[in-house]
C-alpha cells in the first residue's frame, strides 16, 4: 500500500488556496487528482474531480498490479516476458476480473501501453445486518455503508461477523471486493466428538465455526475450542494456543 498526495484548488471570494490530503492506495501508481470547488452566496454550489493517471507500459506489469480493460478492471496474476528467436516482443499475463471474479489471459506488445487502475483500500468495520445485507461502517468517515452478499461474495460473507474490521477496494466509488484478515481465530459451535489420541492418522471431521463458516479439522478438535483458520482456502491451520 502507499500513500499519496491529493491536492484540491478552493477558490472562495476569488482568492486561492491548496488544501492537501492523503488517501491510502493500494496500487503504486501515479496519480495526479484534483478538485475544483466555486462557491456562491449560498455556500457550494459546484464541484468538479479530475483525475488523470499515467498509463503503464506493459514491460512494468507485474503480479498484483491493477489494470483497466474497456471499462473492466483486472489484477495481474502472472505474466511472463517473452522475446523470441523472429518476430516482436511481447508480454503473456493471466488476468483476474476483479468484479466477477473471472481469469483471463491476456497477450500485450512489449512496450504496449496500458490503463493502469488505482484503487482505494478503505477500513470498514462490521456493524449489523439489514434483512440479508450487511451495513459497514467507514473507520475514517464514521459513514455507514450497506453492501450486498454479492458485493462482498459468499464465501468471504462465511468469516464476517460483528466488529469485524475488512479491507474494502474501490475503483471509482464502485466497491471491487471485500478481503477478512487473512488468518481468523474463531470458536467451533458444532462438530461431533473428538476421539481421543486421534487413532485414524490424517482423519478430518466437518466443524462450523462462530462465523458461520464450515471447515475441515482433525478428530481430535472438540466444540468450544478455538482455531486458526486461514481464510483465503476455508484451512484449518492449528489449535489458538498451538
Amino acid at each position: 500500500a502507499m500513500s499519496c498526495a491529493l491536492n484540491f484548488v478552493c477558490g472562495v471570494n476569488g482568492r486561492v488556496r491548496s488544501v492537501e490530503s492523503r488517501v491510502n492506495r493500494c496500487q503504486y501508481g501515479r496519480l495526479e487528482q484534483s478538485a475544483v470547488v466555486r462557491f456562491g452566496k449560498s455556500g457550494v454550489r459546484s464541484a468538479r474531480r479530475v483525475a488523470v493517471i499515467t498509463a503503464l507500459s506493459s514491460n512494468e506489469l507485474r503480479p498484483g498490479v491493477t489494470i483497466e480493460i474497456e471499462g473492466q478492471v483486472y489484477r495481474v496474476m502472472e505474466f511472463l516476458h517473452v522475446k523470441p528467436g523472429k518476430g516482436a516482443a511481447f508480454v503473456r499475463t493471466k488476468l483476474r476480473n476483479l468484479t466477477n471474479g473471472g481469469s483471463v489471459e491476456k497477450t500485450f506488445r512489449a512496450g504496449e501501453s496500458v490503463d493502469q487502475a488505482i484503487l482505494d483500500k478503505v477500513v470498514m468495520q462490521h456493524t449489523y445486518k439489514n434483512g440479508e445485507d450487511y451495513v459497514f461502517m467507514n473507520m475514517e468517515s464514521f459513514e455507514e455503508e450497506t453492501l450486498s452478499v454479492a458485493q462482498i461474495g459468499e464465501d468471504t460473507c462465511k468469516y464476517i461477523m460483528e466488529g469485524l474490521e475488512v479491507d474494502v477496494l474501490q475503483h471509482e466509488g464502485k466497491v471491487l471486493s471485500v478481503d477478512v484478515p487473512k488468518t481468523m481465530t474463531l470458536t467451533v459451535t458444532q462438530t461431533d466428538p473428538g476421539v481421543k489420541g486421534n487413532t485414524v492418522q490424517g482423519g478430518t471431521k466437518p466443524a462450523t465455526l462462530e462465523s458461520g463458516a464450515v471447515i475441515n479439522v482433525p478428530l481430535f478438535i472438540n466444540e468450544g475450542e478455538k482455531v486458526k483458520v486461514d481464510t483465503t482456502d476455508n484451512k484449518y491451520l492449528g489449535r489458538a494456543n498451538d
